[in-house]
């Protein structure tokens, strides 16, 4: 008699998120940048979704609807952060959907147009992953 295993049940992180988890959507052209951004929030709990710059952003804001808070580059090829965040603002599909700029910009200018456009926090880089995940929860939970 031959006794046949089961092949072993494969599991996916992603089968384990549950409702609540929050979805955040990362945006910025470094790839380094995103994997860094990525790994510090899912070890928050959150789940994320990649942008490779402001166009790739937008289409997928538009994809996943259900995203709580945007965290974006400035400078990026083809559009800006903060025309991607004027359009977000303009769209109006989104009100109140809170964005961090994570960029090494410090233009006073910069931020205050941004603040326009739903921009709640102006993040430097280099990034504290603590401080970051802080301020993720605040603007989550609210």
């Amino acid at each position: 008699m031959t006794v046949r295993r089961q092949p072993k049940e494969r599991w996916n992180i992603y089968d384990m998120v549950k409702d609540d988890m929050a979805k955040i959507l990362v945006v910025d052209d470094s790839e380094h940048q995103r994997f860094q951004l990525k790994k510090d929030l899912e070890s928050g709990g959150y789940i994320v979704v990649e942008g490779v710059d402001a166009n790739d952003g937008l289409e997928k804001l538009w994809q996943n609807s259900d995203v709580a808070l945007v965290i974006c580059d400035v400078n990026m090829p083809g559009m800006d952060g903060v025309t991607m965040c004027s359009k977000i603002h303009e769209s109006g599909k989104f009100p109140g959907l809170p964005v961090f700029m994570l960029t090494s910009e410090a233009s006073a200018e910069l931020k205050k147009i941004a603040k326009q456009f739903g921009v709640r926090a102006w993040i430097t880089k280099p990034y504290n992953g603590a401080k970051l995940l802080e301020a993720v929860e605040k603007v989550i939970k609210k």
